[in-house]
């Protein structure tokens, strides 16, 4: 009994099949964690919030999507809104799943980077007469930027491979397709291997980009600060 063929190994390298796969993982990953980091700013900002009717539900919202599952999470929106009367398609039911999961983590790390940010720059600009949003945009967030991007990055990647999980709702993503051609083609080890390949490409690609993203900001920073040093 043949356990491993080369040939079909490398025959499915290039399979256009799961290069369609791949790109669904990619697009889905880039809306996901652009809504999720929406979502998450908004929660971020209301968890901060003083008043306890608005940081409570965001408190309750990162509690819950944090605790459980997101695979659960996502057979929740797929078969059981349906019961409620909100049908949602495979697409739909994918991203809402992850972006909502997401978002969770996103606003604890959106939070983090932001009471980073010294209270002494704070209040300086409020001294200078800015206001809140003022103060948000041009001293709390060009400085919590840098705390945030690592974690971030390190989210994306993530996220990357919790794509896969869609597969459980049927959603033609590199997994799922990986597991129809299993059952077509009855090459276990090598469909997986190329799959895991796919991902490790991705992956890498995405670590790159992260490195770069980094150290502009690091060097941003770095400029900032010396041109106040400077002064």
């Amino acid at each position: 009994m043949q356990v491993w063929s080369w040939p079909g190994f490398f025959g499915y390298l290039g399979n256009t099949y799961l290069l369609g796969g791949a790109i669904t993982t990619l697009w889905l990953t880039a809306i996901s964690i652009t809504a999720g980091l929406a979502l998450g700013f908004a929660l971020a900002m209301m968890r901060l919030s003083r008043n306890r009717a608005i940081a409570a539900p965001a408190f309750f919202y990162i509690w819950l999507f944090r605790g459980t599952p997101v695979l659960v999470q996502l057979i929740v929106i797929y078969t059981g809104l349906p019961q409620l009367g909100i049908r949602l398609s495979v697409v739909q039911s994918a991203l809402l799943g992850l972006s909502l999961n997401e978002a969770a983590y996103l606003a604890e790390i959106v939070r983090a980077g932001i009471l980073a940010v010294p209270a002494g720059q704070v209040n300086a600009a409020r001294a200078l007469g800015m206001r809140g949003p003022q103060v948000m945009r041009h001293v709390v967030l060009p400085q919590a930027l840098r705390i945030i991007v690592p974690p971030l990055g390190n989210s994306v990647n993530g996220l990357l491979k919790t794509t896969s999980i869609t597969s459980v709702i049927s959603m033609e993503e590199l997994l799922r397709r990986t597991q129809i051609l299993i059952q077509q083609k009855f090459m276990v080890l090598e469909l997986f291997a190329v799959a895991a390949l796919y991902y490790l490409a991705m992956t890498t690609a995405w670590d790159f980009v992260q490195r770069r993203i980094e150290r502009r900001f690091g060097r941003a920073y770095a400029t900032a600060a010396a041109e106040v040093n400077h002064r």
